[in-house]
């Protein structure tokens, strides 16, 4: 992480950052503080109620000692010797305070509900909203069990500091300022005697604070490890089981667990450290008021009601300096919480250039000395030039790691292409001019792995377009040669689909993807080695229809079957990122090399039924000697079902 990156984080960057959240739930926030506020001054009242009925009305103390508003409102109402007669005013008073209070501490928790699930829902949307606009490359670095971790106990721990410490904050400071002031009032020097622990505690929260920021940072990062490790382990539960690693699996969450936990207690150690001192610290400092204040009473420096209220506002002094203490520690929680909330917020969205705009997607397309590296990777695409013409279709073909697919996320703009890197164009304008939302409308991918949601089959297919009619989707689904496996489902397009498509076969989630890019026409279509889990009549039949109902489009196939790239206008053959061969198949087939090579190898085990293409298919059955009358039925399942 730069350098920038931290310094944004520092004070400002949070604070800057939480502004932002706070929108939409500034007002509920601020009628919390301004009830936490009216509940402090209630608190406030009562001890002087009791004070003055103790010492003016039963004591028959001289009201010169009480300020000229409270001596007027005591004569407005008869006097202290009317009140003594009366004592249920005094008694009517502090009930109507504790009225005002509790109405005050009702309206903080409601606003305080309202404002903390507004802030969450402000979180959540924020932070949705900018990782579904984060580059392709960014999801690739980073764990989606870490990403949804951040999204939930992060959010949930910023929210706990706001809405529970945050919103107290103007409660603690009219308690801390004045209880003081009252205290200062009645006995000067008591009050000094009260203060002296106080520095102590503050200063002992402060020291804590860094340790717990560490702390906290640390159990956080694990949980974040823990939850990536329970995702891929869910989301990978079929091979688990297939290869027996179910031991092997639990005993890795089991010490993950075990880490994280003895991270937590290790904590709650050094937590239990600090609040035990700052109890001993307060208690001591509750004794000395205590024990000063019986010796200053006896000694008639202080009154019976004065040591009764000296008490009660001691209480409300020590109460806001622990909460204080307890703020510290939370505000260290909270603040690892939001530093890694910033991280995905202050990542770079994908954003057009200026400049760039709407362009006709249906020309040639080109690669001029294309080169590229994924980030801390040698180069995996070396000067790579071709040139695809409009309505064709480009095989490519390619031993493992040899560029074929990074080729494609390229021309999608999945990862950007740098300068002076080469240049990609779509009828002669370079793709990083034109808008990333026009230039991926226009060109359908399917993915080497396909990825179905957990939703049905018609909510999968029609997730490209939001007004897919009944008729476009059952076309695109037969193109896919999908339509005959859903009939026989007995909800249909309603079946529902599970987790990543895995109530589906691999040829059945391959088909599925397929219909879905085709649901919505587009002038490009890429099927990135989309192909391999159907068998090759499948195969052919989907082409043929490829051909038959997209004809006008740009197709570019990339298989390791040679038969799905037999009828392309032109294949490219790439070779640890450089360009080996580019020709047509029959020219390739004629050339020394690797399509040559490969041709040869899948043909000696290739069967009748599934040589090159349909159209081939008799010309081989007639020079396949004594094996007619053995020829097997077409598959009509994947294989591997």
């Amino acid at each position: 992480m730069n350098e920038q990156m931290k310094k944004n984080r520092s004070g400002s960057g949070r604070a800057k950052l939480l502004r932002t959240f706070l929108k939409g739930s500034k007002f509920f926030f601020l009628m919390c503080m301004i009830c936490a506020a009216v509940s402090a001054l209630a608190d406030m009242v009562t001890p002087q109620i009791i004070r003055i009925t103790v010492d003016q009305v039963l004591g028959r103390a001289p009201l010169d000692t009480l300020s000229p508003v409270v001596r007027g409102l005591l004569e407005q109402l008869g006097g202290a010797e009317w009140i003594r007669d009366h004592l249920w005013i005094a008694a009517a008073a502090v009930l109507v305070i504790a009225l005002i209070k509790v109405a005050a501490l009702y309206g903080f928790r409601v606003m305080n509900a309202r404002g903390s699930e507004t802030l969450v829902k402000t979180m959540r949307d924020s932070l949705y909203r900018h990782i579904e606009r984060l580059p392709f490359q960014w999801h690739m670095q980073y764990h989606t069990g870490d990403i949804i971790q951040r999204c939930t106990s992060d959010i949930e721990t910023t929210r706990n500091f706001i809405s529970e410490q945050m919103t107290n904050l103007i409660r603690i400071l009219i308690l801390l300022l004045l209880s003081m002031v009252f205290m200062l009032g009645m006995n000067g020097t008591l009050t000094l005697i009260a203060m002296i622990p106080l520095p102590v505690i503050v200063w002992y929260s402060l020291f804590f604070h860094r340790k717990f920021r560490s702390g906290f940072q640390t159990c956080d990062e694990n949980e974040g490890r823990l939850s990536a490790m329970a995702q891929e382990n869910l989301t990978g539960v079929r091979v688990v089981r297939a290869f027996g690693r179910e031991r092997y699996e639990r005993d890795r969450f089991n010490a993950q667990n075990r880490h994280y936990t003895s991270l937590w207690v290790r904590l709650g150690k050094l937590m239990s450290l600090f609040w035990s001192t700052v109890d001993i610290l307060s208690g001591l400092q509750v004794m000395l008021v205590i024990v000063f204040g019986v010796v200053f009473c006896l000694q008639g420096r202080m009154t019976s009601g004065e040591f009764i209220a000296f008490v009660s506002y001691n209480g409300m002094l020590v109460w806001p300096v622990r909460q204080l203490g307890r703020m510290i520690s939370e505000m260290s929680k909270a603040g690892v919480g939001i530093d890694r909330i910033a991280m995905i917020m202050e990542s770079e969205e994908e954003r057009d250039l200026p400049g760039s705009s709407e362009a006709p997607m249906d020309g040639d397309i080109r690669f001029e000395h294309v080169s590229f590296a994924y980030e801390g990777c040698p180069e995996m695409l070396h000067d790579i030039s071709l040139t695809i013409p409009a309505g064709s279709t480009l095989g490519i073909l390619g031993g493992t790691g040899s560029g074929k697919s990074t080729l494609m996320y390229l021309l999608d703009r999945l990862y950007p292409l740098e300068e002076g890197s080469g240049r990609i164009t779509i009828g002669g304008r370079d793709i990083r001019r034109i808008s990333l939302s026009h230039l991926r409308r226009n060109i359908g991918i399917v993915l080497q792995e396909p990825f179905l949601f957990s939703r049905t089959l018609r909510g999968n297919l029609g997730i490209t377009s939001a007004d897919l009619s009944e008729e476009s989707l059952r076309e695109a689904s037969r193109a896919a040669c999908l339509e005959d496996t859903i009939s026989g489902f007995s909800r249909g397009y309603d079946t529902f689909v599970g987790e990543r498509g895995v109530t589906l076969s691999g040829g059945q989630k391959q088909r599925a993807a397929i219909a879905r890019m085709l649901a919505r026409p587009v002038p490009i279509m890429i099927f990135d080695d989309s192909l391999s889990a159907v068998d090759t009549e499948t195969d052919a039949k989907i082409r043929a229809a490829l051909e038959e109902r997209f004809g006008t489009a740009t197709i570019i196939l990339i298989s390791h079957r040679i038969t799905t790239l037999s009828r392309a206008d032109q294949v490219l053959v790439l070779d640890h990122g450089r360009v080996a061969q580019l020709g047509t198949p029959e020219e390739l087939r004629s050339q020394p090399g690797l399509y040559q090579e490969i041709d040869r190898i899948q043909s000696m085990n290739r069967e009748p039924d599934s040589v090159r293409d349909p159209l081939e298919r008799d010309a081989a059955l007639k020079s396949s000697s004594g094996r007619n009358s053995e020829l097997r039925p077409a598959f009509t399942e994947e294989e591997g079902s």
